[in-house]
């Protein structure tokens, strides 16, 4: 997927002491599926694909915080166990070294994958109850 221009701008002069492993994290985000988009939300790097996929939390320093939206409450599998929290639209995954991104690459590309297909579904869904246009 093709960087945001924007956000190339952004990573280069962030400070911040995770900032390899949010450009780790970033990089698995974009190469997991075409679909996925970028953008500076909340002022943080941050995905899309029709609605917010996530976003970067750039105000934890002890971490590399990455926050995953489910804006319609469905969940993904999480069979590795990367999601964190309890929030009904919201997940946390924490990245504490590049190692622990490598470490979670795979399960990380995964989840993001079936957001994007929860996603496709559910855009499907509304635009199945629009009205066509006589």
């Amino acid at each position: 997927m093709p960087r945001s221009p924007a956000v190339e701008t952004f990573m280069t002069a962030l400070d911040h002491p995770f900032k390899a492993e949010i450009a780790a994290v970033r990089a698995i985000v974009l190469a997991a599926d075409p679909r996925v988009r970028e953008r500076l939300k909340w002022k943080a790097p941050s995905f899309y694909h029709g609605t917010d996929l996530g976003a970067f939390n750039l105000h934890a320093t002890e971490f590399a915080h990455l926050i995953i939206v489910f804006p319609q409450g469905r969940m993904v599998n999480d069979p590795a166990g990367l999601l964190l929290g309890a929030h009904k639209d919201r997940r946390e995954i924490k990245f504490t070294s590049l190692e622990d991104v490598a470490a979670k690459k795979g399960a990380l590309a995964n989840l993001v994958k079936e957001w994007l297909d929860i996603a496709d579904a559910a855009m499907a869904a509304e635009a199945a109850l629009l009205p066509v246009a006589v």
